[in-house]
């Protein structure tokens, strides 16, 4: 099971979406193994990296995917040594062949075509969360948007 993230940069972590995550993964994961397919920019994504981690201390069969969009070395360089200590396993989903300038969109459409859910934080109809969350409904995922529940 795949369960990954898409939202807003700008974003005011709050006790309340962390127990709507932690209720969401009770009910559709448990204690089933599931990757934890994460994109590690902004400030949703550093709120969902941490939520991730606290549930995977009750939960040892979670695993903590970051899904990286580059491959170069400066890239590498900056990023790698942070990520990978952070998380279990680094996933580069074949994008090479993609613009670099659109390397997150590919990233995030590969990580919603794998997931069998999406948990969202996107409260406004713009910006890349909203893109990937627009791409997530149009393959018929199943998005719980936090920002609407």
């Amino acid at each position: 099971m795949i369960v990954t993230f898409c939202g807003h940069a700008r974003f005011i972590p709050a006790e309340e979406y962390e127990r709507k995550i932690f209720d969401f993964l009770e009910k559709k994961v448990g204690d089933r193994s599931a990757d934890m397919y994460l994109g590690g920019y902004g400030e949703f994504d550093n709120f969902a990296y941490n939520c991730c981690r606290k549930y995977k201390n009750k939960h040892p069969n979670i695993t903590l995917v970051f899904v990286t969009p580059y491959l170069s070395d400066t890239y590498l360089h900056n990023y790698f040594e942070q990520h990978d200590k952070a998380y279990d396993f680094i996933l580069y989903p074949e994008i090479e062949s993609k613009l670099k300038k659109y390397a997150i969109v590919y990233r995030n459409q590969y990580m919603i075509e794998k997931a069998d859910f999406i948990i969202a934080y996107v409260s406004h109809a713009c910006g890349g969360a909203y893109e990937a969350y627009k791409y997530a409904k149009k393959e018929g995922k199943e998005v719980f948007n936090l920002a609407y529940f």
